[in-house]
């Protein structure tokens, strides 16, 4: 099993990698988003900013549709090759919380994170599963059942396990939308076209491997998106083609919330502990 980055990058990234839950020789993992639009006095998402859906063009509406997200303040999901992820953003308290799940339980391993940060804190619990699971190095201080505090001096300018208020869309959708290369409107607030996904490489939504592995096709691959009556970006499902021995896959973002969720919540005392040091090798 790869893990390539985790928290947000692995939220955009590592979750996307075909084959993630198979593991290499020896079964032991490795652990390898704007501007900011106004909010109105209500704490709601301006509307000024949001294209309307059926109106102007297409992929004006679309890039319009991602501006929301600067602000910070929405609930998320994402998924793709068997794994998912859901979580909030609260910019307005500086906090973050998403849940992941690498593989499934029958896997030779699989992997659940409860990732919380409420700056200048973060916290992880990890639960690692599957027949080679007791092959990763001391995987007895990782399964604890608590969330473990993570020392920000040691994650510095690591995106493994730190979380960026400056660039706070998990699945990078503004860069995404930049990549679209062709786009028309199917109906109300919906659109389907193509993406060049090489772009995703930087949004972190795409394995560079499988855009590597694509070729050309990866100029111009079909997706679908849809906005809420605000025109605010609700979904997009990314259709990656077969290449090689990967099969065709969907990569799913929604967006949810705008304005409204609330911040994470803090993990309770008793249910912490120190990270140890075999986290932060398992993740850098």
């Amino acid at each position: 099993m790869t893990v390539r980055r985790l928290s947000a990058g692995l939220v955009a990234a590592a979750l996307f990698t075909p084959g993630l839950a198979a593991c290499n020789a020896t079964g032991t993992p490795t652990a390898g988003s704007s501007g900011t639009p106004s909010i109105s006095a209500s704490g709601a998402p301006a509307a000024s900013g949001a294209a309307s859906p059926g109106s102007g063009d297409a992929k004006q509406a679309l890039l319009a549709s991602t501006r929301e997200i600067s602000n910070g303040n929405f609930r998320f999901t994402m998924s793709g090759v068997g794994s998912t992820a859901e979580g909030r953003v609260h910019e307005p308290t500086q906090s973050a919380e998403m849940r992941v799940t690498i593989g499934k339980p029958t896997d030779d391993l699989f992997m659940k994170l409860d990732l919380v940060h409420y700056k200048p804190d973060s916290w992880v619990k990890v639960e690692l599963g599957g027949t080679t699971a007791k092959s990763v190095p001391g995987v007895q201080k990782l399964n604890l059942g608590k969330y473990q505090h993570l020392d920000q001096t040691r994650i510095k300018g690591n995106r493994n396990l730190g979380f960026d208020f400056d660039k706070v869309d998990p699945a990078g959708s503004e860069v995404l939308t930049q990549g679209i290369t062709e786009v028309r409107q199917t109906g109300d607030g919906t659109y389907a076209g193509t993406i060049d996904v090489s772009k995703a490489a930087q949004a972190g939504s795409v394995d560079p491997t499988v855009i590597t592995a694509l070729g050309a096709q990866a100029k111009s691959v079909p997706f679908t998106a849809k906005l809420d009556p605000q025109g605010r970006l609700s979904e997009m499902l990314i259709q990656i083609p077969a290449v090689g021995q990967t099969k065709a896959q969907d990569i799913k973002i929604t967006y949810s919330d705008y304005g409204s969720a609330t911040a994470a919540q803090k993990p309770p005392a008793d249910q912490v502990v120190e990270a140890p040091a075999e986290l932060y090798n398992l993740f850098n």
